[in-house]
């Protein structure tokens, strides 16, 4: 099994649509009619194996849902999100490999092999141009056409969907409403569009924590909002109804405290939240990495890399303190923490 996808769009794709209400109302809502019809949407169930190649994984997010026939007999729906700006011509061909992977698994547990449907999700401002089936992939004279396998995946451009047309319940909208904008200049706009989307979504639990990843998302996988738009709508958000900005952000301190090395980055964010985000996302990230350096100088070196603190806290260029941060991992001295700002 692979590490989890680091990219934020993947990284986002992945935490949304692990939500079984969320692929339901999606598939249920776009798949062709004629396909929706034939599967049992309450009977799906998320697998915990991943088939995506070591040198891939930080461009892919594969997500392998089994789901019932309503005839009663299995199926799998595999997805795989396309995070690129562009058409990969090679999609057809990669997820032909992860599906054989999956049969490979069937057939290693005696089981057999079940129907695939085979979901690329693509939210690039461009139309999708790459081919749709396999055959196409392979050129072969006409006589030779019968000895080439082939097989085609379905395909949901974001692209070609007005926001107008974008349906389901409310957590799926606004994510396919993010997604098909994240690349785009009309961010901002789109997302005080949707404030009232959000105020439905943050007087439930599960609504808090989809606006924890949203807000996530937003501060790390684009440059089309600002720190004071992104304010601006969570200002908009939290105007109305009887939850409150640091209630929030008290939930997410209390997560942050459960997630090891990660504790002090948790903390700043959420610190940023009670600030504002015009200037806590700023801040609290600086303050969150600092204190997820102090613990890392304490656990690998112990109080002799406790002596770089001072020196580290004067530090104020969060990409120094990421990259800090990072080098802890294989540092062996402190001396090789220092050489980092030196």
């Amino acid at each position: 099994m692979t590490e989890p996808v680091v990219n934020p769009h993947d990284k986002f794709f992945k935490q949304v649509f692990s939500r079984q209400e969320v692929t339901s109302d999606f598939l249920s809502n776009y798949l062709p009619t004629e396909i929706a019809e034939l599967l049992d949407f309450s009977s799906l169930e998320l697998s915990k194996d991943s088939f995506i190649d070591d040198t891939l994984k930080e461009h892919f997010s594969d997500l392998l849902y089994k789901v019932t026939l309503v005839t009663g007999e299995p199926a799998f729906v595999y997805v795989l999100f396309e995070h690129k700006s562009y058409s990969d011509p090679s999609t057809a061909f990669q997820l032909l490999r992860y599906m054989v992977r999956i049969w490979e698994q069937s057939l290693a547990q005696s089981m057999a092999l079940s129907p695939i449907i085979p979901v690329v999700v693509y939210h690039g401002q461009a139309e999708w141009k790459a081919a749709k089936s396999l055959a196409r992939l392979v050129r072969a004279p006409t006589a030779l056409g019968g000895f080439v396998p082939d097989y085609h995946y379905w395909l949901f451009d974001l692209s070609q969907f007005s926001d107008d047309a974008i349906r389901g319940q409310v957590m799926q909208r606004v994510t396919m409403q993010v997604l098909k904008h994240v690349f785009r200049d009309d961010l901002a706009t789109v997302m005080l569009e949707i404030v009232p989307l959000l105020r439905e979504l943050v007087t439930q639990r599960t609504g808090l924590e989809y606006l924890e990843t949203l807000l996530r998302y937003l501060s790390q996988g684009t440059d089309k909002i600002t720190e004071q738009e992104l304010d601006q709508v969570v200002q908009q958000v939290f105007s109305e109804g009887g939850t409150t900005m640091p209630s929030l952000a008290e939930k997410w301190i209390e997560q942050g405290r459960q997630q090891g090395l990660e504790q002090g980055l948790q903390q700043g964010l959420q610190q940023g939240l009670q600030q504002g985000l015009q200037q806590g996302l700023q801040q609290g990230l600086q303050q969150g990495l600092l204190a997820s350096i102090e613990l890392g100088l304490e656990l690998r070196f112990g109080n002799e890399g406790l002596r770089l603190l001072a020196e580290v806290r004067k530090i104020e260029d969060v990409d120094i303190l990421y990259v800090i941060k990072e080098g802890l991992k294989l540092a062996e001295t402190p001396q090789e923490i220092q050489r980092i700002y030196h």
